[in-house]
């Protein structure tokens, strides 16, 4: 950067750039992938994706940086390989040629070759482990597959050196070309129009579509082709389905959900976190922002900006659970939004759009996640059913559920829990249900005891007390409480979160249970994320109340300040299969 002009190499100078957009260019596509498939159109194969996928593909830039290296070696070591011009037509021309020529026709014998059982139960099978593919899925494959494809690939480029027609653009391009293509055919929905090979139909030989290499991935002995189906014409291996599948999986419409459930982003840096971002972050729990998320700050700026700009609910993921669609919606708003007296008309319009929304879409249960059900905010929801009393699709907030998972992760045997936290309808409900089971409720703040003792009244049998003790050892816990109550607690206190959002973990000979939430039961697909904060396969009971309501078919809203039968609740819960968590065995009598 420092030399004069003359000096200068281009070549040289462009690689770390060509890297990075490499990156780019394959996330988009893993974006766009995820986001289509979580909305159903033009979805060409039903399976999901789980975590044992994400995990083997995490890995997918490998591929970008040791091609990056061996362009680096070629520059500084190949005769013609470093100092070429930006642009040559006559390089451009060579590859498109010999990209057609001999990489298409040599690349589709590799690849019967690499399906013969001694290379593929050796190499090849890593990269069909993936039925279902994703766009990352295209260079999901063992080192030696790696240096092969490196080797085809490079014949226009090494023919372009050797001839002295290489050019910068022309190398870019044909990387670009290759990734494209790449991502495209393994993105699992049909994006290329009909009317195109109506147009020109000797396109269908030299352009293959997504689905026609999905069938590749599901049926193995067909469709070899690279990206010109040509040669699988020719030697009689196209997939006699190509045709039907290409025009099914166009003429797909949306998936209408059964289950809605309306979350929001919580952090700016939360938006790498969600299956829409990146992969191998969004299938582990999510931490608080790391050394390496300060160095996305201009995407996380971008990010930012966009979500202003768009301002509208997002589809973020889709599960299916006996034949029941349960879609994930975002709000683009953030949590410190959420905070803010003067973005709460427009965060409830946004709501409100929202479960309109899905009534339109046939969504027969709406819950409501994180802070979209807050007192402040809209009554628990209360508001909406107000506005629009004929509503068919019914609210949830999931507050009994909240307190039956709460109640039942609490030790057997313990007499005594201390409760601390702002005081919304879960903790109200929570120390009304302690007091009927006979076990005291020790509130440490005069207000917090006022509050609940005008609440309950002579229905707390005496067991509602106020308290400067910080002996006990079982704390439920919600928003507000302080680090200093937190240092005050006695080691090897259990601190079982009511709300939301977990408690900062301060004490190291403590234990801290997760926030309201249950395992979710092997019938439950497409789960390839993790949901905030939580383990993998764990859901928060603010989504799964929304499923087990519409799969008991119940006909009421739970929202505003009534909440439901705790007992029915939790038990019809259990009767589907989701599993509650396990608390600390020690800890329990």
């Amino acid at each position: 950067m420092v030399k004069d002009n003359k000096d200068i190499d281009v070549s040289k100078l462009a690689l770390f750039p060509s890297m990075l957009w490499r990156m780019l260019h394959n996330q988009l596509w893993i974006s766009l992938s995820r986001y289509r498939i979580a909305k159903g159109s033009n979805k060409i194969v039903d399976k999901g994706i789980e975590f044992d996928q994400v995990d083997r593909e995490r890995d997918w830039d490998d591929h970008i940086m040791f091609s990056a290296i061996l362009f680096y070696w070629g520059n500084k070591c190949v005769p013609g390989g470093s100092r070429v011009p930006y642009w040559r037509l006559d390089g451009v021309i060579i590859t498109m040629l010999l990209h057609a020529g001999p990489v298409e026709f040599l690349y589709y014998w590799l690849h019967r070759a690499l399906h013969h059982h001694y290379l593929y139960s050796r190499y090849h099978s890593h990269h069909h482990s993936s039925i279902v593919t994703e766009p990352i899925t295209s260079v999901i494959h063992p080192f030696a597959e790696h240096i092969a494809y490196f080797l085809l690939f490079s014949i226009p480029v090494f023919t372009m050196v050797l001839t002295g027609t290489v050019s910068v653009i022309a190398l870019a391009a044909y990387v670009t070309y290759l990734d494209f293509m790449n991502n495209m055919g393994h993105c699992n929905f049909e994006l290329i129009p009909n009317w195109l090979f109506t147009l020109l139909p000797p396109l269908k030989y030299i352009i293959y579509t997504p689905s026609f290499h999905s069938l590749h991935h599901v049926q193995f002995r067909t469709n070899y082709s690279l990206f010109m189906p040509f040669y699988d014409y020719i030697y009689g291996t196209m997939d006699k389905s190509s045709d039907s599948l290409y025009e099914k999986s166009l003429r797909r419409k949306e998936e209408s959900p059964y289950v809605v459930h309306l979350t929001h982003l919580t952090t700016p840096e939360s938006i790498y976190h969600l299956r829409l971002g990146f992969a191998s972050f969004a299938s582990k729990p999510y931490t608080p922002s790391t050394w390496h998320m300060w160095l996305l700050w201009p995407v996380t700026l971008c990010s930012m900006m966009l979500t202003w700009i768009y301002c509208s609910t997002f589809v973020v993921e889709s599960n299916r659970f006996h034949n029941i669609i349960l879609q994930t919606w975002a709000i683009p708003k953030y949590n410190i939004q959420y905070r803010s007296k003067s973005q709460k008309q427009s965060i409830n319009n946004l709501i409100e759009e929202a479960i309109l929304e899905a009534e339109e879409k046939g969504a027969r249960v709406l819950s409501l996640g994180l802070m979209n059900q807050g007192e402040e905010l809209n009554m628990y929801g209360g508001v909406y059913m107000q506005k629009h009393p004929q509503l068919k699709v019914k609210l949830v907030d999931g507050s009994s559920l909240a307190v039956a998972v709460v109640l039942n992760s609490i030790p057997k045997g313990t007499t005594q829990v201390v409760l601390r936290g702002k005081l919304p309808k879960v903790a109200c409900a929570l120390a009304f249900a302690l007091c009927q089971k006979r076990i005291q409720v020790s509130v440490l703040r005069e207000d917090e005891y006022e509050k609940l003792d005008k609440l309950l009244g002579t229905k707390s049998e005496g067991k509602l007390v106020l308290s400067k003790s910080y002996t006990c050892k079982t704390w439920l816990v919600g928003d507000g409480l302080s680090e200093v109550e937190q240092r005050k607690a006695s080691k090897g206190t259990l601190f079982i979160p009511f709300s939301q959002f977990p408690p900062k973990k301060l004490r190291t000979d403590c234990f801290y249970h997760t926030t309201p939430a249950m395992q979710i039961p092997l019938a439950f697909e497409n789960v390839d994320s993790c949901e905030n904060w939580l383990p993998r396969r764990v859901m928060s009971i603010w989504r799964i109340a929304g499923l087990v309501h519409a799969l008991e078919g119940w006909e009421e809203h739970e929202c505003g300040y009534t909440t439901s039968n705790i007992e029915k609740v939790w038990e019809a819960t259990l009767k589907h299969g989701f599993q509650p968590l396990k608390v600390p065995t020690h800890l329990k009598s």
